[in-house]
């Protein structure tokens, strides 16, 4: 991971502006703060705008080399109707600033208002902060050639504001150090990140206070997840279920609980993929990635509730031992799936997964994260994740942290009419239900094993990886999800 830079908070004094690269925050009315008037003297930067059509514009900046001394170069950056702006706005001014500063080593962001413009609040000025370090995340770990900075850019943030902003900053830095984590795991490939390999990543957290257990094959088979294991039989590799524990609430107070896929690489099994991209496959661990990273951002950030984390992680290839298309397994819940494809693996080990976590922790509710189908791809495309859910009160809330995070989930129909479409004549249920309606007879799959705990279903195949690349990411890896529950933890279940 290349260097990131280091963020501090500063109090806004006349020699905050005085040298190296200093942006300067205007509105939408395009008004110079007084920093930045003293160094437009001759016009200069009130030119540069004007030819330049910058006015101020949210995520919009405009470098002019510095006149008359002083700073090495001055950027506007845009910041709009800052008022109005929301969460997702203020990353997207971060990441566009740390673009246009490039590889500059000392940057010193000016938050002054102009004339009788209202002050900036402390919690934009943090997402501002976060959309620099989620910007400058490039995932350069295998490059040998190539011009890596010797040491981190130092970014300033100097404003009036400085205890406020810098409390503010405090957890979101947290948060964001989940979000690269994740992104991290995902872009890993797989011969480097395999199943014992993603575990002992996950156990790395023990050192943030969370409890940390590593279900092995001998483990699970005791415990009959059938359906996960029988996923994993054409792989060397050995199967793990990492559960992670942070109890940061009331002793009493019943957990709430998230589950991800990790199958750390899909071929499709017997049933395999076509060559063309599946390279990508190392990626449909997302879900599993996003959990770890989740775990790490609550614990960081000493939330205040008891949360599980449940990773199930397996490597699907096919050998002479690979399960096989018509084969029937026993799920931990005791109903029978009849394999009709082998390339429908990630909800076989959530099936277990589910349940298990179910069963062993009694939640408040469960959301599973997985990239689990192209279908929902092909619906949504890539700028929302598929949610499904049997609990409206969850969905909404999903919705709204969806919304304001600008992580969007855009919620799917389940139905038992849907149900019929994996019913089997062979055993209780098989593990697809044909082309028509194929992420949803997925959620309808796994809603057989969550009984009546609140439970959503995120399919993240689209936003998870390869997803459109913004102001504040440029990875192919997004970190989807954590900043998306991260928020929903905060608003609805922290005491």
């Amino acid at each position: 991971m290349a260097k990131l830079p280091i963020v501090s908070f500063s109090n806004l004094t006349a020699k905050s502006a005085a040298k190296g690269t200093v942006v300067f925050l205007m509105r939408k009315d395009g008004k110079l703060p007084s920093s930045a008037a003293r160094y437009d003297k001759s016009g200069q930067l009130t030119r540069a705008a004007k030819v330049g059509e910058f006015n101020g514009k949210a995520a919009t900046s405009l470098t002019v080399i510095a006149p008359d001394g002083g700073p090495d170069r001055i950027v506007l950056a845009g910041c709009g109707e800052a008022a109005k702006g929301s969460e997702e706005d203020w990353l997207r001014i971060g990441g566009r600033i740390k673009a246009t500063c490039g590889k500059a080593q000392a940057v010193t962001v000016i938050a002054e208002p102009a004339g009788k413009d209202p002050a900036f609040e402390p919690e934009q000025l943090a997402r501002l902060a976060m959309g620099i370090k989620l910007r400058a995340y490039d995932f350069d770990d295998y490059k040998t050639k190539g011009d890596k900075p010797a040491k981190a850019a130092r970014y300033a943030i100097a404003s009036g504001i400085t205890t406020a902003a810098r409390s503010a900053w405090k957890g979101l830095d947290q948060v964001s150090d989940g979000v690269l984590l994740a992104r991290d795991l995902v872009n890993q490939p797989a011969n480097v990140l395999g199943t014992v390999e993603f575990a002992k990543r996950a156990q790395k957290l023990t050192a943030l206070g969370v409890k940390v257990q590593v279900l092995g094959e001998k483990e699970m088979r005791a415990k009959k997840m059938a359906a996960l294991l029988g996923v994993n039989r054409g792989s060397r590799r050995p199967p793990r279920l990492v559960v992670m524990r942070w109890n940061g609430g009331p002793a009493k107070a019943k957990p709430v609980a998230f589950i991800g896929k990790g199958v750390v690489f899909d071929t499709g099994g017997i049933s395999i993929k076509p060559a063309g991209s599946m390279e990508d496959m190392k990626g449909d661990m997302g879900g599993a990635a996003a959990v770890t990273g989740l775990m790490h951002a609550l614990a960081a950030r000493k939330a205040k509730v008891n949360a599980i984390g449940i990773i199930g992680l397996v490597e699907n290839m096919p050998d002479g031992d690979a399960q096989r298309p018509g084969d029937i397994v026993t799920s931990m819940s005791g109903q029978t799936i009849e394999i009709i494809n082998t390339d429908a693996e990630g909800r076989l080990v959530l099936a277990d997964a589910l349940w298990y976590c179910h069963t062993q922790f009694k939640p408040q509710m469960m959301v599973n994260l997985a990239t689990l189908t192209g279908a929902i791809v092909v619906a949504l495309g890539h700028h929302h994740a598929g949610m499904f859910s049997n609990n409206d009160e969850l969905a909404a809330a999903l919705y709204k942290a969806g919304h304001v995070t600008g992580e969007k989930v855009w919620r799917m129909p389940l139905g038992s009419e849907y149900d019929k479409q994996i019913d089997s004549k062979n055993a209780d249920m098989k593990n697809v239900g044909g082309r028509t309606a194929g992420s949803i007879t997925a959620g309808q799959f796994l809603q057989r094993f969550v009984e009546d705990v609140p439970w959503a279903h995120l399919d993240v195949a689209g936003t998870a990886m390869g997803s459109p690349k913004n102001e504040y990411n440029q990875s192919w890896a997004s970190g989807f999800g954590v900043r998306l529950l991260d928020r929903l933890v905060a608003d609805h279940y922290e005491k």
